[in-house]
C-alpha cells in the first residue's frame, strides 16, 4: 500500500480521537510526511506523553470499527458555512484561501469531517501498524506572529517488522544527537542567552575540530586551482538590488543603517566574489577563475525552524565561484563533481543522493539561458554516468542546480554540496572577459560548496561517527595515562615526541585510579590512551589501548608513532 496515502489516512484518524477525546479541540492540518505524518492542533491544555497513549488507544477503536473514507464535494459556500457551524476556523480560512469553486471533503464514523483532497484508504480498518510519537510546537502557517498550535507527530507503515524497525532507529537517532554529544565533548554551545539563538560558540576542541576541517579544504583547493579570497561581512544593499537579493531573498536577510546608508549583513558569498571579478580586465587566457573562501554568512530565519547545528543563523559555507568560458563549462562541472565526491569519501560518506533542481517560479534571467544551464548540469550528470531525481521548480533564483545529498550511517540524508549554473548574475553585474579577437564576451558563473553550512556538516560528523571521530579529525587523539612518578617523567616526553610529530595528545594527571581515567578517555571518545608505566619507561615502550578494542598490548615507542602517522595520512 502506498505509504503517503496510508500516513494520511492514519493522520486524519489521530485528529478524528483527538475530537473524541476533547471536543472543543480546533484542527489546522494534518499531511504526510517523509517519515510519518503530524496534525496541528488548537487546544488550550498542552498534549501529555499520557495523552498520546489516551489517543493512540482511541485510535485503535476507531480502527477496530472499520469506517470507511467517505468522500464529498461542495461548493466553496457551503464548506465555509459547514465547518463555521462546527467552529473549525482554521478550516474556514484555508478553503476561503483554496484557489477552487468546490472542495472535498471526508467523513469518518458519526459525524467527524476533515477538510481534504485526498485520496485515503477505503477504511480505517486498513490501518494497522502506527506510532504516535511526539509533541512539538508549531506556528499557524509557520509565522510567528500567528498563534502557537501543538504538533503531533507520528508514523505508520504496511507491517510489524517496518514499524519495529522505524522505531529501533529513532533510538539510535537519539543516542547519536549532536546537540548532546556535542556539549557534552567540549566541542560547542549552540545558546547563550545574552547572545540569542541559533548562534554558535565553538570550544576549544570544537573549534580545532573546524580548523582541522577548513585546513584540509585549503589545502585540496589549492591543489585543484583554485585562489584564496575572503570578503566583508556587510556591504552596501545597492549591491544586493543587483544581484537579485533583495527581490527574491530579502525575508532572509539582515539589514542595517550606517552613515545614513542602507548595508546588508551578507547571506551569500557571491556578490563579493563577483566585485573580486570585476575588479580588473580579464582575458580568456585568463579563464578558468575559480575564486574560493570559507566565508560567514547570515540568514534571518525563523525560532521555529532552528535546530542545532543543522539551522542556525550564522554559519560558514566552502564556498567558491568559477568563471568560466562556455567551451570549459562542462569539464568545470564534472571536476566540481568529482571533487565532491572525492571529499565525502575523505570524510567517511560512501553513499549519496543527487537531485537536479530547475527553474523556480520566482526567478531572474531569460528561458534560453536557463535551458542551457540546465542542459550543462543534467549532461555532466550523465557523462558521469550518475542517477538523479529531478526536483521541479526547485532551483536557486538565478540559475539550476545540482544538489549532492550524503547519507550517513542510518541512511539518512544531509543537504551538503551544491553546483549552481548561472547565466543571470554575469549580465546583471556586466561580467566580461575579452576573447582572442579582442572583443568582450559574457564568462558563464558556477556557484558550488563542497561541505556547504560547516555548522550543519559537523553536526552531520557528530552523528554518523556517533561522536567517534576518525582517528585524523580528533581533537585530541592520544591520551596518556601516567602511573605513579616514574610514569609522569616519562609521559612529559612521550609528550613531546608525539607533538613533534603533530599528534594531538593530552595527559591526564588527575588524582583517579586508572580504571577512572580510561573510562574517562571512553567518555571522551578519544581514540588512543597510553599507559606509562616504569616498565614502560625503561623498555622506551608505550601501552596501547584503542577505543573499541581495548587493550592492545605494549608497543615501540617510535613504532606507534610511526603507525599513527600512517592511518592520519591515509584520513583514518
Amino acid at each position: 500500500m502506498d505509504l503517503s496515502t496510508l500516513r494520511h489516512s492514519c493522520s486524519h484518524v489521530m485528529a478524528e480521537a483527538v475530537k473524541i477525546l476533547w471536543p472543543e479541540t480546533k484542527l489546522a492540518i494534518g499531511p504526510s510526511i517523509e517519515d510519518g505524518f503530524y496534525y496541528d492542533f488548537d487546544k488550550n491544555e498542552p498534549f501529555s506523553n499520557e495523552d498520546l497513549l489516551k489517543i493512540e488507544q482511541q485510535m485503535q477503536k476507531i480502527i477496530a470499527k472499520d469506517e470507511p473514507f467517505l468522500r464529498q464535494e461542495l461548493d466553496r459556500a457551503e464548506a465555509v458555512d459547514l465547518f463555521k457551524k462546527i467552529n473549525e476556523d482554521y478550516k474556514v480560512e484555508l478553503i476561503k484561501d483554496l484557489p477552487n469553486e468546490t472542495v472535498s471533503i471526508y467523513k469518518t464514523g458519526k459525524d467527524f469531517l476533515d477538510l481534504c483532497r485526498g485520496p485515503h484508504v477505503k477504511s480505517t480498518g486498513e490501518i494497522k501498524f502506527f506510532k504516535l510519537l511526539s509533541v512539538a510546537g508549531a506556528y499557524w502557517h509557520g509565522i510567528e506572529t500567528n498563534p502557537m498550535l501543538q504538533r503531533i507527530y507520528g508514523t505508520c507503515f504496511n507491517t510489524q517488522k517496518e514499524l519495529d524497525e522505524y522505531l529501533k532507529n529513532l533510538e539510535e537517532v537519539k543516542l547519536r544527537d549532536h546537540r548532546k554529544l556535542g556539549p557534552g565533548l567540549g566541542f560547542f554551545d549552540i545558546y547563550h542567552e545574552e547572545a540569542g539563538a541559533g548562534l554558535v560558540f565553538y570550544h576549544p576542541k570544537g573549534a580545532l575540530l573546524r580548523t582541522i576541517i577548513e585546513d584540509y579544504e585549503k589545502k585540496e583547493h589549492l591543489k585543484r586551482g583554485y585562489q584564496m579570497v575572503i570578503t566583508p561581512h556587510i556591504m552596501e544593499a545597492g549591491l544586493w538590488k543587483t544581484s537579485g537579493h533583495l527581490d527574491y531573498y530579502k525575508e532572509n536577510m539582515y539589514t542595517l543603517k550606517v552613515d545614513e546608508k542602507e548595508f546588508v549583513l551578507k547571506p551569500m558569498n557571491c556578490p563579493g566574489h563577483i566585485l573580486i571579478y570585476k575588479s580588473k580586465t580579464r582575458s580568456y587566457k585568463d579563464l578558468p577563475i575559480r575564486l574560493f573562501e570559507l566565508g560567514t554568512v547570515y540568514r534571518r530565519e525563523k525560532a521555529g525552524v532552528l535546530h542545532g547545528l543543522l539551522r542556525v543563523r550564522g554559519f560558514t559555507q566552502d564556498d567558491a565561484h568559477v568563471f568560466c568560458l562556455a567551451e570549459q563549462l562542462p569539464q568545470e562541472i564534472k571536476a566540481i563533481i568529482d571533487f565532491v565526491f572525492d571529499t565525502m569519501k575523505v570524510f567517511g560518506f560512501d553513499s549519496v543522493g543527487i537531485e537536479l533542481s530547475t527553474r523556480p517560479e520566482k526567478s531572474i534571467g531569460s528561458d534560453e539561458d536557463w535551458q542551457r544551464a540546465t542542459d550543462a548540469l543534467e549532461s555532466a550528470l550523465k557523462e558521469k554516468g550518475l542517477k538523479y531525481d529531478v526536483n521541479a521548480g526547485d532551483g536557486a533564483f538565478y540559475g539550476p542546480k545540482i544538489d549532492i545529498k550524503l547519507k550517513d550511517a542510518l541512511k539518512r540524508t544531509w543537504q551538503c554540496a551544491t553546483i549552481q549554473c548561472d547565466f543571470a548574475l554575469p549580465k546583471r553585474f556586466a561580467l566580461t572577459y575579452v576573447d582572442a579577437e579582442g572583443k568582450e564576451k559574457q564568462p558563464i558563473m558556477l556557484h558550488r560548496v563542497l561541505l556547504g553550512s560547516l555548522e550543519r556538516f559537523i553536526g552531520a560528523l557528530i552523528e554518523h561517527y556517533k561522536g567517534e571521530l576518525p582517528l585524523w579529525l580528533s581533537p585530541t587523539q592520544v591520551l596518556l595515562i601516567p602511573i605513579k612518578e616514574q610514569g609522569a617523567l616519562y609521559a612529559q616526553k612521550v609528550k613531546e615526541e608525539l607533538e613533534r610529530n603533530q599528534i594531538r595528545v593530552d595527559i591526564d594527571i588527575r588524582n583517579d585510579t586508572l580504571d577512572k581515567k580510561i573510562r574517562n578517555a571512553e567518555l571522551n571518545k578519544i581514540p588512543y590512551c597510553l599507559i606509562l608505566g616504569d616498565r614502560e619507561a625503561k623498555q622506551a615502550q608505550v601501552s596501547v589501548r584503542k577505543k573499541g578494542r581495548g587493550d592492545l598490548g605494549a608497543v615501540a615507542l617510535d613504532k606507534f608513532i610511526e603507525e599513527l602517522i600512517n592511518q592520519i595520512q591515509q584520513y583514518k
